[in-house]
């Protein structure tokens, strides 16, 4: 229960465990987070795309880095490797993205996606998390 909602019709007093007990069937709405970190369609079948021909079982790995000209970068990788037992792995589309745990304390909420424009292609993250980011857009603040 919500402590924060008040109840009008509440009339026992300040006993607060006492009336939490009494309304216990009342339940508060559960809050959904977002997902911790996503991938887009147009990033998946890239992905896709550029894994042909590599060994069976690999998958792509985002991580943040220290360096760049903002204090951290993006860095993506192939790797075939086993998972860690706090990574985060996405399947998208039939392509497996890997996220460690500590780059995802980084990358909550952002989004993966692969970007064609007339003078440039690559793969971008929306990060929500980012207070700066440098011009070419691989490096950023937090």
């Amino acid at each position: 229960m919500d402590s924060r909602v008040k109840h009008e019709n509440d009339t026992r007093g300040n006993d607060k465990r006492d009336f939490m007990e009494a309304h216990a069937e009342i339940s508060s709405p559960v809050a959904v987070s977002p997902a911790p970190f996503r991938v887009t369609d147009a990033a998946a079948a890239r992905i896709a795309k550029i894994l042909v021909g590599e060994p069976q079982g690999t998958r792509f790995r985002v991580s943040v880095l220290g360096g760049g000209c903002s204090g951290f970068q993006y860095h993506y990788d192939f790797d075939a490797k086993p998972t860690a037992a706090e990574d985060l792995l996405i399947a998208k589309n039939g392509v497996e993205v890997v996220v460690d745990d500590v780059s995802l304390g980084l990358l909550a909420n952002s989004v993966l996606d692969y970007v064609e424009t007339l003078g440039s292609a690559g793969f971008e993250i929306k990060n929500p998390n980012a207070t700066a980011k440098c011009g070419c857009g691989n490096s950023f603040s937090v």
